[in-house]
């Protein structure tokens, strides 16, 4: 079977979505945005099974609520500080307080929409949907996972979030056969560090995995790709074989991976220094795109390779 080309991570997503949807008339898809080009296949192919709300996405999560207690699967989709932050009361009061079938895909990960500002920067989402009870949470790394992830989303009974980017990157898991069931994948070992990472730094911590273990630090990846619920004792057998651990996202150190990880290994009193690296605790206003935001947080490749170095050698404290 061939492997599908993406021109856009979220062109995944919504390809296998139509596909389903062609044969399942109880779903639907709501939109508040109209920048994915493959929306275009819904309005034109199966419009009664498509409703753009416009900017409107507190609206849209209660109109998808509506849907759904009438028997529909419900996909929003929309720009992840609106789709989330924005509905907060929604989400909770009308999607998981019923324990609704609706998945939330929220676009533009991270720093994805950098030229925007701090309004689009979406590093708070993961915080504020994990502690939503009954939510499922996913950060998926690539298009492969995204494509395979729909049907479960879809027909999964209760609330699911989804966190897209945006653009295309390198497809991890082509050919795999891995049916992400597990919540995390183990993509290289590391007797000195292991990188926890999720979303598109999965990439970038590979990158600085590979030129570490060429320098004598040898270094593994593991990707965490669903968040909640999260896979715990597989997580520990992931990283039991390390000396030390890293946590990598691009998303507030307060409440993301850093959190999750370093919460399940200090009740399970596994005795394994973690350090969490992602974005500062602070509001992002330098321009120039992506990159320099990155940079400004030390999570571009170089710098993070020297912290981590840091890190996996003396375990010194990094600024």
């Amino acid at each position: 079977m061939t492997t599908p080309v993406y021109t856009d991570i979220r062109d995944a997503l919504f390809e296998e979505l139509f596909e389903l949807a062609t044969k399942d008339r109880s779903i639907m898809l709501l939109s508040g945005d109209q920048g994915a080009f493959s929306i275009k296949k819904f309005q034109d192919s199966i419009p009664d099974q498509y409703i753009n709300v416009g900017v409107a996405e507190q609206n849209m999560i209660s109109v998808a609520a509506g849907l759904a207690m009438s028997g529909h699967k419900v996909v929003v989709y929309g720009i992840i500080p609106f789709a989330t932050i924005r509905c907060l009361e929604q989400i909770k009061v009308d999607l998981c307080a019923q324990n609704l079938p609706v998945t939330i895909a929220g676009v533009g990960a991270g720093y994805a929409y950098a030229t925007d500002g701090p309004t689009h920067h979406a590093v708070h989402d993961m915080a504020l949907m994990r502690v939503m009870p009954g939510m499922q949470v996913w950060n998926p790394s690539d298009h492969t996972m995204i494509a395979n992830l729909v049907p479960q989303l879809v027909n999964d009974p209760g609330p699911k979030y989804i966190r897209l980017d945006k653009g295309a990157f390198p497809d991890l898991y082509a050919g795999s056969g891995d049916d992400f069931s597990g919540g995390h994948t183990v993509l290289r070992e590391g007797s000195d560090l292991m990188i926890v990472a999720t979303g598109i730094m999965v990439h970038r911590a590979l990158e600085v995995a590979e030129t570490m273990s060429a320098n004598g630090v040898d270094t593994g990846v593991t990707d965490l790709y669903r968040i909640k619920p999260l896979n715990e004792a597989g997580l520990l057998s992931a990283v039991s074989s390390s000396k030390r651990v890293a946590t990598l996202e691009e998303n507030s150190v307060v409440g993301g991976i850093g959190t999750v990880v370093s919460e399940v290994m200090a009740e399970a009193g596994a005795g394994i220094p973690v350090r969490k690296f992602g974005v500062a605790d602070e509001f992002r206003w330098e321009l120039g795109g992506r990159d320099p935001l990155q940079e400004a947080d030390g999570l571009d490749a170089s710098t993070l390779e020297t912290n981590l170095t840091i890190w996996a050698k003396d375990g010194a404290l990094i600024n």
